[in-house]
């Protein structure tokens, strides 16, 4: 089945890894300890698993659900819902659930994620602007925070949200570790000790030991299609954090008189507790097929983030490959050794709520699921791919010895 020469590379690669593979066998060690602790303490039981209809008054899953997550990520409370569609859509409610007419929002990782753009931005759509709600921003210089303009922006402007995007979206930079966030939300804690921190963890969740609201965030959100639902949850989102913002987050996702109180899900619950059980070892699998990947580009002098001599404090490898065609062909061999839709062809189109045309390769078993194998990017210089997930960690080696193959022309 494989080429003898692929493999003896593969194989040699391989073995390069076995340093970093075990500091990532220890961290998810760790944090499966550690969801594990969360389910004994909510003391889940077969018949709290069943699914609910109408209002979803009795739904025992909702809460259970909820205690766990919260637990698990260092929170004292939470929503996790099949009822939130996507990680924006948990965004969006916990920025309306808590930002009002002539607040301001200060963004310290610069401009958040294309879908965020227009919920910001938008003009007549029921934006934030379109409610009066001001935003600021201000980068990041090196991969790191710039403390001395965002503790300056905190005091000026006094912002209600301060909003931090831990992944890189579509751009270049590295990733956050915990270590850096916890630093920048001591800083701000000395000048405002009132002020909303907010962290989109998308694609961060059991990377490290500690989560956000673990070093003092008052709210962190993510996709239950990526880390958190280990592959396995078919939908949803989480947003768990202090119990006084997740009240007011909870009256905008439901409605103000009824808050979480009601919401029901007629489909198996048990999905979602599944997944969560599984997810930091669908998170290892991730992990080592990323870092196998880097070392194979690396072979080829293809440039990729983070480097292999740093640590990933996310499940996303970007990779700069210069042309349009090299980024199409790479998303090609992607979705080619997937295990559903192998036979489509990804082209560059206008996907909603993008600023340009991207090009994905998506053969997933949950659509659009990126805790699974999966590798899109814009078209726009300088034709960065962004490379994540793996159910398995087989899975990515297989595409990584094809890969080989075609970069040693042996076919």
């Amino acid at each position: 089945m494989f080429n003898e020469k692929s493999l003896e590379i593969i194989n040699e690669i391989e073995n390069e890894c076995e340093s970093i593979f075990s500091k990532f066998e220890e961290i998810c060690l760790y944090n499966q300890a550690k969801i594990l602790k969360a389910f004994r303490d909510a003391e889940l039981q077969l018949t709290d698993m069943a699914s609910s209809t109408g209002y979803g008054n009795e739904d025992v899953a909702k809460g259970k659900l909820a205690k766990i997550y919260a637990s698990a990520f260092g929170a004292e409370t939470g929503i996790v819902s099949p009822l939130i569609s996507s990680g924006t859509h948990a965004l969006t409610i916990a920025l309306f659930g808590v930002l009002r007419p002539d607040d301001t929002m200060l963004s310290i990782t610069g401009k958040p994620y294309d879908t965020l753009i227009n919920v910001i931005f938008g003009e007549g759509i029921g934006s934030l602007k379109d409610f009066k709600i001001n935003y600021e921003d201000c980068e990041l210089v090196d991969n790191d925070f710039d403390s001395e303009t965002v503790i300056n922006k905190v005091i000026k402007i006094k912002p209600k949200i301060v909003y931090i995007q831990r992944s890189r979206g579509y751009t270049t930079r590295n990733s956050l570790s915990i270590e850096k966030i916890e630093k920048v939300i001591n800083e701000i804690r000395k000048v405002d000790k009132d002020v909303i921190i907010m962290v989109d963890n998308c694609y961060g969740e059991f990377v490290e030991k500690r989560e956000p609201c673990d070093v003092g965030a008052d709210v962190m959100i993510g996709s239950l299609i990526k880390n958190a639902g280990g592959g396995i949850a078919p939908t949803g989102a989480y947003i768990v954090g202090k119990e006084k913002v997740i009240e007011q987050i909870s009256s905008r996702f439901i409605a103000p008189s009824i808050a979480f109180e009601v919401g029901s899900y007629a489909g198996s619950y048990v999905p979602f507790f599944q997944g969560s059980f599984l997810a930091p070892h669908t998170v290892l699998n991730a992990l080592k097929g990323n870092y196998l990947f880097g070392k194979v580009l690396e072979r080829y002098g293809i440039k990729s983030f983070p480097k292999i001599d740093e640590m990933p404090y996310d499940i996303v490898r970007s990779i700069e490959f210069g042309t349009e065609d090299n980024l199409v062909k790479f998303c090609e061999i992607v979705q080619k050794f997937s295990p559903v839709d192998s036979m489509a062809v990804p082209m560059p189109w206008d996907m909603p709520g993008y600023q340009d045309k991207v090009v994905m390769a998506a053969g997933s078993f949950i659509q659009g699921s990126s805790i699974e194998l999966s590798a899109d990017g814009p078209i726009r210089e300088p034709y960065m791919c962004y490379m994540q997930g793996g159910l398995t960690y087989e899975h990515v080696k297989v595409v990584a010895i094809e890969y080989i193959k075609m970069m040693e022309n042996l076919y």
